[in-house]
């Protein structure tokens, strides 16, 4: 099993926040590899909430490739970190060239957009720099968006976050999503490393779906540019948030009732069993077939987790105003938030969303039975 960990702070926290989490839970996680989501940044990247950040890692050449494309569309650097190790990698990680979190600048041209093009664009952008280094590995690009950073690489996730120094003062966030990868189905490929991201949308998964291929065949139907790619089975819960989300207009306690449906005499018995209904046969190729605990992040800054019916896999939430945390494990969530009052925990259960918003000041719990209007 995969172990995750998801940090939500009134205060910017380093990601060895998250990191830390996930060593604790090491006995979990085979060491695989770690991929990290940093989003509401703090430090020397907030005053850049606006501007789209590329994060990914590059060979010189990909380096090259990757200026001549962006000065093409008019995107000019406006900050840059780049991380360049010159200690010996730790057992099990590949030496890159250069590991790249830039800021850029929106061209002219793109004044007077609506804001929805403008994300289309950034995008496109992502999507044809993933194309451009897929054959000879120069590039390899995680996220292209605004207050968004992502960071992945094979090996162990203490040993990874020592080597490329991510205590730096330079980098730290609100919002921090972690996971420390299993990989038992795939090859080992940074692509199939959580979380996944789509357009301020970002998932991350412990379990497995065996349900993925007809799940993968429906996203990739419905003609959406960014549902592709699939090297992890994993990826398409993101998909499917972003889908239900934001391309149908249905609250996030849709993707629940889309992921693991009511059975239909469960439905029979719900108040709100015509819409329900209508939703679980209309969405049917996107149920899920787990165990899965899904942890995830919404565009406006929410934090959620989930179970899918089988409940299999753990999970917990917990932590005081400012300051919570969702953890694969108890364990995780002590050292990361020691001082909480442990009364107020939340183990979410097969029908249950429990979520923190930007507000942060408490964990909010919605189950399947409520009204559907409910906000969670």
């Amino acid at each position: 099993m995969c172990r995750l960990f998801a940090i939500t702070s009134d205060e910017p926290l380093s990601p060895m926040t998250a990191i830390q989490a996930l060593d604790v839970m090491k006995e979990g996680h085979d060491g695989s590899g770690v991929g990290l989501l940093m989003s509401d940044l703090g430090g020397e990247l907030e005053q850049f909430k606006g501007s789209p950040i590329l994060s990914g890692i590059f060979t010189q050449e990909g380096i090259k490739r990757l200026d001549r494309y962006m000065m093409e569309l008019g995107l000019l650097t406006k900050y840059k970190m780049s991380i360049r190790p010159n200690t010996t990698p730790p057992r099990g990680t590949p030496r890159r060239d250069v590991y790249l979190i830039r800021v850029y600048e929106y061209p002219y041209e793109w004044e007077g957009l609506s804001q929805d093009e403008i994300e289309q664009r950034l995008l496109a952008i992502r999507l044809d720099l993933r194309r451009m280094g897929e054959d000879d590995g120069s590039m390899m690009v995680f996220s292209f968006w605004p207050d968004t950073i992502m960071i992945k690489e094979v090996g162990d996730p203490m040993a990874v976050a020592g080597y490329l120094g991510l205590d730096r003062q330079a980098l730290s966030a609100r919002i921090i999503l972690a996971q420390g990868r299993q990989n038992t189905n795939y090859a080992i490929t940074l692509y199939a490393c959580h979380p996944f991201f789509i357009q301020g949308y970002a998932t991350m998964t412990n379990g497995e779906n065996t349900a993925f291929v007809p799940i993968r065949e429906y996203l990739v139907s419905r003609g959406f540019p960014g549902y592709t790619g699939y090297q992890s089975d994993s990826e398409v819960f993101t998909h499917i948030l972003h889908y239900t989300h934001r391309r149908l207009g249905l609250p996030i306690q849709a993707y629940k009732h889309v992921l693991t449906p009511l059975k239909d005499e469960e439905l029979a018995r719900h108040q709100d069993a015509r819409f329900l209904r209508a939703v679980k046969h209309s969405l049917r190729f996107l149920t899920i077939d787990g165990p899965n605990c899904v942890i995830g992040c919404l565009p406006d800054k929410t934090l959620f987790m989930l179970q899918d019916s089988k409940k299999l896999r753990p999970g917990v939430a917990g932590g005081r105003p400012g300051l919570f945390a969702f953890s694969s494990e108890m364990c995780g969530l002590d050292a990361a938030i020691p001082d909480r009052d442990t009364k107020n925990d939340r183990q979410p259960m097969k029908y249950d969303l429990v979520s923190v918003d930007a507000s942060r000041t408490e964990i909010r719990t919605w189950n399947q039975w409520e009204p559907f209007g409910r906000t969670c």
